[in-house]
């Protein structure tokens, strides 16, 4: 008989994919994930974190299959590690991780493979259908929170980031040196990732709940919740300070651009003091809330008050996409002082969008004025002070 798997088996081998199986202490269903795996493609990569129950002779009956073991437990994130660093030691450019519970389906490994082929290279995650009613209560909840949090770090709208059905790049993430080992993990590596500038994608999967009597799961709700937490906090940090900076830089300051900015900040024969009041006023209007107006009236002002209209444009751009979660972010939280008792929390349902602008308007258009006079402030006096130092030194070396 003709394997029906044939040409997804061909395509784990062109394409160079493994699949990696973490398991700890799944004894019950690590041996059905296996023969589902198996059917699709002999790349089978199996990481036991540590196990004490009846897994090492299940997977004895294997021999086909590469096996890193090491007898601590230690985590999830760890065993992933370990996988990916086997697989590039084997020649693999992408492994994609399935969990050993059950709660994925190895009948979707294909979908990983044609969403591959139809993109490219990219960190693909299985978006589950979080609205079945068998989905338990602390997991929409969490759903929910990673999305929203991944989206304020990256600027990237991803349908399930907590999702471990996912395929990835190994090879773009070779040179990548990570700090977490338990279930952040999973939170860390597509946020870095997405930093690095390799995409992250999505393609459905199907999920299966086991009734919460004989569900078996391995996260602590308060140690790993508590983790999760503060390595958002972390990452959320890293993204206003230097992430979101970097992207813009990035994204404006080409070569071309930044020759031009070069020659507008340091090079023209205008007072240090109209070179900063004219970053400020741009980056003042990048920011302040008229949406869709914001060039035409930072030029048309430019002009009235004779300010430097390229500076003015060009710090106008803080407002580009990467940066508007922060802002929106930044600006609720600065519109909270001032509406008081009367703020409103934000929407994990929602999110940092335009659309939560009309549900809090008050609140965001008091934070976002104020932000704008704030970053706008801050960015003049750097400028002045930059500018000055740097006119003082082209002065020295001339006399």
């Amino acid at each position: 008989m003709e394997d029906p798997w044939k040409e997804i088996k061909n395509k784990f081998t062109a394409k160079k994919v493994c699949v990696i199986i973490p398991t700890y202490n799944n004894s019950k269903t690590l041996q059905k994930v296996l023969d589902g795996v198996l059917e699709f493609t002999g790349n089978v990569i199996v990481v036991n974190d540590g196990s004490t129950d009846n897994t090492l002779n299940i997977l004895d009956r294997y021999s086909s299959i590469e096996l890193v073991t090491y007898a601590q437990n230690v985590g999830k994130g760890w065993a992933l590690r370990k996988g990916f660093a086997h697989a590039v030691s084997k020649g693999y450019d992408f492994a994609i991780t399935i969990d050993s519970d059950g709660q994925h389906f190895p009948s979707d490994l294909p979908a990983f493979l044609n969403k591959l082929e139809a993109t490219g290279p990219a960190l693909i995650i299985g978006a589950r259908n979080m609205n079945q009613s068998s989905v338990p209560g602390k997991s929409s909840f969490g759903h929910k929170f990673s999305n929203f949090w991944f989206w304020v770090e990256t600027g990237i709208k991803a349908p399930d980031t907590q999702s471990g059905y996912r395929l990835y790049p190994i090879s773009l993430m070779r040179e990548m040196k990570f700090f977490t080992k338990k279930f952040e993990f999973e939170i860390e590596v597509i946020v870095r990732s997405a930093w690095k500038g390799i995409k992250v994608d999505s393609v459905p999967v199907s999920v299966y709940y086991a009734p919460s009597e004989t569900r078996v799961s391995h996260f602590r709700p308060f140690r790993d919740f508590t983790r999760i937490s503060l390595l958002n906090t972390l990452f959320v940090l890293i993204t206003i300070l230097y992430i979101n900076p970097r992207n813009f830089i990035k994204a404006v300051f080409n070569k071309n651009t930044y020759s031009h900015l070069k020659q507008e900040m340091f090079q023209r024969n205008e007072p240090p003091l109209i070179t900063s009041i004219s970053v400020a006023f741009g980056v003042f209007m990048g920011i302040v809330p008229i949406w869709g107006f914001q060039l035409l009236v930072a030029i048309t002002l430019a002009v009235a008050f004779r300010l430097n209209k390229a500076l003015v444009i060009i710090s106008a751009n803080i407002s580009i996409p990467p940066m508007i979660p922060v802002i929106i972010f930044m600006s609720y939280q600065m519109g909270s002082f001032w509406v008081g008792k009367h703020s409103l929390p934000l929407e994990f349902e929602k999110g940092l969008s335009l659309e939560s602008i009309h549900l809090n308007f008050v609140q965001y258009l008091y934070g976002s004025i104020t932000l704008a006079i704030v970053a706008g402030t801050f960015f003049g006096i750097i400028t002045y002070f930059i500018v000055t130092l740097f006119r003082k030194k082209e002065n020295n070396v001339v006399a």
